[in-house]
């Protein structure tokens, strides 16, 4: 009986200083205007004070415009993304890439994110197959927003000039078909 007793009093006494610990502070509505001394001058707020209500106001904005960051099991279930977002892809690069790896089979294209995955083929006048898989991450017709990664048949490692010939390839379809465009 002593035992289930001590367990009882020890459980309340953890549940109290939990409760009490919520009980304080300005989210709770005690902006401390109950504790200060009647005699003192509402003029004389320090620093702390005015830091505290301003943070009050951002947290309560934040609530206001839904943007607060506390996260709950239902912030699982509801889409916070933006459907207006759009992610932008260069369309010189994007055709270009495809124009010149046209002996390649295309396996998925994904113009949202700007992934082009390709199949195992063989370069014309070539005798090994490879796959490229194409990252074009920025609108801008520049070398820094095409990435190209290539895999041999055998598995092993292309070599990096391969590599850097066919982005550069790319690179020089992608301005001939600006170029086009601009003469129309």
């Amino acid at each position: 009986m002593n035992v289930h007793r001590l367990a009882g009093l020890a459980l309340a006494g953890v549940v109290a200083v939990s409760l009490s610990a919520c009980g304080s502070g300005i989210a709770s509505g005690d902006s401390g205007l109950f504790r200060r001394n009647a005699a003192a001058a509402p003029a004389q707020e320090t620093a702390e004070t005015r830091q505290r209500a301003a943070s009050q106001r951002a947290a309560q904005d934040r609530t206001v415009r839904g943007q607060t960051d506390s996260s709950s099991i239902f912030n699982l279930f509801r889409n916070g993304d933006n459907p207006n977002t759009t992610v932008e892809v260069n369309k010189y690069l994007w055709v270009a890439a495809q124009d010149v790896l046209n002996f390649l089979p295309i396996e998925s294209v994904d113009p949202f994110t700007g992934v082009i995955v390709t199949g195992f083929g063989t370069p014309p006048g070539g005798g090994r197959a490879y796959r490229a898989t194409i990252y074009v991450q920025d609108p801008a017709l520049d070398a820094r927003s095409l990435k190209v990664a290539l895999q041999s048949s055998g598995g092993g490692a292309v070599d990096p000039g391969t590599v850097r010939a066919i982005e550069d390839a790319i690179l020089t379809r992608a301005r001939q078909l600006r170029i086009q465009d601009a003469n129309l």
